[in-house]
């Protein structure tokens, strides 16, 4: 079947600042998980808010930026599988409706062997509302991994522009649709070296969008207090989802979450197949913390959220989610009570891994998607 081209995801649109996620405030919004990780098997307890603050795995520097790491301060004993570093994850209270944009500033990125990160989107049920895994990789990758997750149905193609090498093509595979950012220091030590980069996401009626910068070339309304930003002048998208004949995302997607997480091992980063594409040996957490985990951290300078509406006022209840409205805040829990938290993932799984929709008794679902996760880090 022929597949007549679509346009850039890049509409002529501004969108106006909703929430910002910075400072000394930065955590205000979120909720910690507190939990081991249910979701895709990663040998991790992420922490609850208390135990975060206490152990310094979540702070805010001198800088006024926000820290959130991996624990490289405690010895352990290898208890097998059993065995779980500290670490921390965490969700927006609010979900974010079409016609959103949201924006992540990060100087430092955690990267190493056994070390699986991610920036992504999810909504309540994996992976029937959607999943969007923005900055994710596992180990000594070189680069980020865009993806999305979806039900049944929705495919894209090499028609679509984007400066970004298409994957996978069908998003509800284990993999989902996924795209290989082709910038140089999209992750790992070059992203660092580089001081980070900025990452904005669109997500619009006319399908999902993805840019990435590194510090050098973020957009001038990207660092300082702007309030109102025009993505028509940011070009091509480094990774695109629009509306197509293929797949109506609109139709695949609610209202998302923002999650940050920092996994170790797991079912991406941890099959020896996938470990041994950039490091020795076999995915393990135990023993000495330093320097195993002396990268495992991230640094953010903000978290924004934009929406091409009028601003609007959170509602008590998920379900009045407004069209023209951004942002709605859920009656919902933290961590292990929510069954969408990776949706399939964070992360994506191939480099966008359908782990994170997967609940505390999928073992077997979690269980076959290694398997085309081991093709796709491949490629």
């Amino acid at each position: 079947m022929a597949v007549v081209a679509p346009p850039a995801v890049v509409a002529n649109v501004t969108y106006n600042l909703a929430q910002d996620f910075s400072g000394q405030n930065f955590f205000n919004g979120w909720d910690f998980y507190g939990s081991w990780d249910n979701l895709t098997l990663s040998n991790v307890e992420w922490v609850d808010q208390p135990t975060a603050l206490a152990d310094n795995l979540a702070y805010i520097n001198p800088a006024g930026n926000a820290i959130l790491r991996v624990d490289n301060a405690t010895t352990l004993a290898d208890k097998g599988p059993d065995t779980r570093r500290n670490t921390v994850r965490i969700t927006t209270k609010d979900s974010y409706d079409l016609g959103s944009l949201w924006v992540f500033d990060a100087t430092h990125v955690p990267f190493g062997c056994t070390v699986w990160p991610a920036f992504w989107t999810k909504g309540p049920v994996w992976p029937d509302n959607g999943e969007i895994d923005i900055l994710e990789a596992v180990n000594l990758m070189d680069h980020n991994q865009m993806a999305i997750h979806t039900t049944d149905g929705c495919m894209t193609s090499n028609a679509i522009q984007q400066t970004g090498m298409m994957g996978a093509a069908d998003c509800a595979s284990n993999s989902g649709c996924t795209v290989e950012e082709v910038k140089p220091a999209s992750y790992g030590a070059a992203l660092n070296a580089a001081n980070g980069g900025v990452w904005a996401t669109k997500f619009d009626i006319d399908g999902i969008a993805i840019w990435f910068w590194s510090r050098a070339d973020v957009p001038a309304e990207l660092t300082g207090a702007d309030k109102v930003v025009d993505i028509s002048k940011w070009g091509t998208p480094s990774a695109a989802f629009p509306v197509t004949p293929l797949c109506d995302v609109t139709k695949f997607f609610t209202p998302q979450q923002l999650v940050i997480d920092i996994a170790l091992c797991g079912v991406w980063a941890g099959p020896t197949g996938n470990y041994q594409q950039t490091c020795p040996g076999v995915c393990d957490v135990s023993g000495a913390g330093s320097p195993k985990f002396d990268q495992a951290w991230f640094e953010i300078q903000y978290v924004r959220a934009y929406t091409t509406g009028v601003v609007p006022t959170p509602t008590p209840s998920a379900s009045s989610v407004v069209a023209s409205a951004t942002v709605t805040s859920p009656a919902q829990g933290t961590g292990s009570s929510q069954s969408g938290s990776q949706g399939g993932s964070s992360s994506s799984g191939t480099v966008g891994s359908g782990r994170r929709g997967a609940s505390a008794g999928a073992v077997a679902v979690v269980l076959s998607m290694i398997a085309g996760m081991l093709l796709a880090v491949s490629t």
